[in-house]
């Protein structure tokens, strides 16, 4: 049997990494429209209990596009986003100690959805140069196994990539812990010595919408808040 030649090796090598990534892909797309289905389902019960306890505050759900969606509550907002690439876990990772990883490499490859944590005065003022942060990262496969990185509850009782298989009802737990998450992540006053200075500019711009710079953890080291991501 002769031995293949390059353009065989680059095409075979191609259909295999080519479709796996479409059905990690096709698999992340159909879980993300999952989510966002919870998220508006949520937003609509959370609105409809608040506005008979405090109508001042705000619930909403709103999409940017495909690949973004917004769930705001009160003064903060939640920005799920979900990058278009599929990735493959770091050669150190663990992961790959394991049979389920040991029997089929594919399974190392995965698309994520990342959750962020905002200021809702940020986007409302157009504040551009406030900070977010990276609350949790989904990680999903084709098989559809996941696995949560993130912040307390968030980071491990959702860790169990080898047995856990996405569904609705893990996708509602995983959006409400990062709700719970949020709301117990309070905005702290920053260190006296990284404010003290401002410039004009600065000032002027408290006029135009564009305050001081604003983020929960400012001057502080946010991965001493909890665990690391």
């Amino acid at each position: 049997m002769e031995n293949p030649t390059a353009r065989e090796l680059i095409f075979n090598e191609l259909k295999e990494k080519a479709i796996l990534k479409q059905d990690v892909y096709n698999n992340l797309k159909l879980n993300f429209k999952v989510m966002k289905t919870i998220l508006k389902e949520m937003a609509d019960d959370l609105r409809d209990k608040m506005q008979k306890q405090d109508d001042r505050v705000k619930i909403e759900y709103r999409e940017r596009g495909e690949y973004e969606a917004h769930l705001q509550f009160a003064g903060d907002i939640l920005i799920f986003q979900m990058p278009s690439n599929v990735f493959q876990f770091d050669p150190s990772n663990s992961l790959w100690k394991t049979s389920y990883l040991d029997e089929n490499a594919n399974r190392g490859f995965c698309g994520i959805i990342n959750i962020y944590n905002f200021l809702a005065d940020s986007f409302k003022y157009n504040r551009i140069h406030d900070s977010g942060y990276m609350i949790a990262r989904i990680f999903l496969n084709a098989e559809n196994h996941f696995m949560v990185q993130g912040k307390r509850q968030l980071g491990f009782i959702y860790n169990d990539f080898i047995n856990m298989t996405m569904s609705k009802d893990y996708m509602e737990k995983v959006i409400e812990s990062a709700i719970l998450y949020t709301l117990d992540f309070d905005l702290y006053t920053p260190p006296y010595d990284r404010v003290q200075e401002v410039s004009v500019q600065q000032i002027n711009s408290v006029a135009d919408k564009q305050h001081l710079k604003t983020g929960k953890r400012l001057g502080f080291v946010f991965h001493a808040d909890s665990d690391e991501i």
